[in-house]
């Protein structure tokens, strides 16, 4: 994620950017410097002592962000957070943030998709049921490395956990606050984890709306799938830029809403991985900076998701 980043930043071409890259490990210094032609260094006390530096992308494993961000924030940096997972430190980074008049930014790509733009905007004025499976085997995830090698593995910031986190906060943008949920999950794989590895949720939103979300990483073919319908539409996406379906009620006939002109996918991820949100996203960090927008996004609403995960891990919707 911190190279994604670092090349979106390059995008940007700002010519006043300095970007010096963090990490512990030498031979991802090594890489990243020939990668980009970048600064690095071994530490955020090194890097802030040469060059001071005023933003932080905290691009690490979710585990070790609260004492990043924490010590970023104290010296006086804004902060640009990809997924936590935990959220216990949240209030004392929110308050550090305020005494220190730096922005925090939280990071959730799924609200910059143009397809998920879409679905909100068509969801605002409705009352609507939805059914979502959203799911890829674990070993597919990064096949250059085992499962076992990054925070994915972790019980306290696993696989299923990430995805909730990735998916629930476009659900409740979409269909409302959550009134109640009920729980179905279990472990169906031979993955050698100490977690669930697929959940069945049945949704009530506070506005009337109502869903089922399947979340799993045992899904050999990945993939994110929506069905959503009311007496005034019926809507249909695959997870992927072309696959966004609406159904023409006149006409009788399934119609290819077209979002993107072109976009931009690698091809080192699934097929409904794309760049473009990413982009997006640090486009309007950079524009949070300056005022000129309110980020979509906040730690705030990032604790309430996070408290929802807890108690469906937890078995608080039986």
């Amino acid at each position: 994620m911190g190279r994604r980043r670092i090349r979106l930043m390059r995008a940007l071409n700002n010519a006043n950017l300095k970007i010096i890259g963090v990490d512990i490990s030498p031979m991802r210094r090594k890489t990243v410097a020939e990668e980009f032609g970048i600064t690095t260094e071994e530490n955020i006390v090194l890097a802030v002592g040469k060059y001071n530096p005023s933003i932080a992308f905290v691009c690490t494993s979710p585990a070790s962000h609260e004492k990043i961000v924490l010590q970023c924030i104290e010296y006086g940096m804004h902060i640009f957070s990809e997924i936590n997972l935990l959220s216990s430190w949240y209030d004392k980074a929110i308050g550090k943030a305020v005494k220190k008049n730096v922005k925090l930014f939280m990071s959730s790509t799924f609200l910059y998709r143009k397809e998920i733009e879409y679905i909100i905007n068509a969801a605002t004025n409705d009352t609507v049921n939805y059914i979502y499976h959203s799911g890829q085997y674990l070993p597919d995830w990064h096949p250059w490395e085992s499962y076992k090698d990054f925070f994915v593995s972790n019980k306290k910031t696993n696989a299923c956990r990430e995805i909730l986190a990735i998916e629930l906060p476009w659900i409740v943008r979409a269909f409302g606050e959550i009134e109640s949920m009920h729980v179905l999950k279990g472990k169906n794989s031979s993955l050698d984890i100490d977690f669930n590895d697929n959940y069945m949720i049945a949704i009530k939103h506070e506005k009337g709306n109502k869903g089922i979300f399947c979340q799993d990483i045992i899904s050999r073919n990945g993939l994110r799938r929506l069905e959503m319908y009311s007496e005034r539409q019926h809507l249909f996406w695959d997870g992927t830029p072309q696959s966004l379906l609406e159904y023409d009620i006149t006409n009788k006939e399934l119609v290819n809403v077209k979002l993107y002109k072109n976009f931009e996918q690698l091809s080192d991820y699934n097929a409904n991985i794309v760049e473009d949100a990413y982009k997006e996203e640090v486009k309007e960090f950079f524009e949070f900076l300056t005022g000129h927008v309110a980020p979509r996004y906040s730690f705030a609403e990032d604790k309430k998701i996070l408290e929802l995960i807890d108690g469906i891990e937890n078995g608080a919707y039986g």
